[in-house]
């Protein structure tokens, strides 16, 4: 039976009118006590631009910051629970040194500030282990098709020491949120899973690939897509470091047209479509999923 639907109450209608309320002052403020004039026909030439070269449209500075930071949330989450399953399986593990490895990657990331991070991995990878390994050569000398795959998958062959460190920022720190998610959903099958497989000679690993794992991702696939929302809302702070993701370069059109209120709002409704689209294909998975259990 589906639930019924909320009714409206006088309390629903009276906090809608006091959050108009809200808006309609706010709105008058900025126009009437600011002084502030509003220029919102400027802000379409920063999403797209058209190339009389290529004689086409192309993304602008807003909208280049938007495709990477899509970039980065997709190679943060992937890594995120690569290193989330490991730490987890790890925190599962009998043996003493496997569960202090994994408990000591969960602590001293989850308490360490994102800030902190960033700047230790930057100046470490970008600047030791990058330069050591002659990543930036190496990507510099390659053809010009292997640099335009790396532009599209990743950043301008220039930026990609850069870029990897903020990816492995953001995994490394997201992926400690998901060492929890995901050892919580393991522990939560029930015992009686665990001994019908080991009945049936089972491996550890096979009862963990073909049992427990299929039916935990069901169960935590709400919280990984939190913690992928999540992912995408911390990309912003590696603006820092010069990556030209959408705050970056909110940042810099701001300083430039002093478009304040337009550029601001036009970066967070860019982040509501990225992180609503992602929440609704996760709530259309997880049907799907209930579906093929029942």
């Amino acid at each position: 039976m589906r639930p019924r639907a909320p009714k409206m109450t006088i309390l629903d209608v009276v906090l809608i009118l006091l959050i108009a309320a809200a808006i309609g002052l706010f709105a008058y403020k900025v126009t009437v006590g600011l002084h502030y004039k509003w220029n919102w026909g400027v802000i379409p030439r920063y999403l797209f631009r058209y190339d009389a070269e290529q004689q086409r449209w192309m993304p602008n500075l807003l909208m280049q910051g938007f495709l990477t930071t899509i970039r980065l949330s997709v190679w943060s989450t992937v890594f995120a629970t690569l290193f989330g399953t490991i730490a987890a399986l790890l925190r599962l593990s009998p043996r003493l040194f496997r569960w202090m490895l994994g408990r000591a990657y969960v602590e001293l990331i989850r308490n360490l500030p994102p800030l902190v991070l960033i700047f230790i991995i930057y100046f470490f990878l970008s600047d030791q282990l990058m330069t050591a390994l002659r990543v930036d050569e190496i990507v510099r000398a390659s053809s010009a098709r292997t640099q335009q795959i790396i532009t599209w998958l990743f950043a301008v062959p220039a930026r990609f020491p850069a870029f990897l460190s903020a990816v492995l920022t953001l995994s490394l720190y997201e992926g400690a949120y998901m060492t929890e998610i995901i050892r919580a959903g393991i522990q939560s099958i029930e015992k009686g899973q665990w001994e019908a497989s080991y009945a049936l000679g089972l491996s550890w690993w096979q009862q963990m690939r073909w049992i427990i794992l299929p039916q935990a991702v069901q169960r935590i696939l709400p919280a990984l897509a939190g913690q992928f929302i999540s992912a995408i809302k911390d990309s912003a702070i590696v603006s820092v470091i010069s990556i030209q993701e959408l705050t970056f370069q909110g940042l810099e059109l701001m300083a430039a047209t002093y478009l304040t209120f337009e550029i601001w709002i036009t970066v967070t409704a860019l982040y509501f479509v990225l992180t609503g689209a992602c929440s609704l294909a996760v709530r259309r998975l997880e049907v799907a999923l209930h579906k093929r259990t029942f």
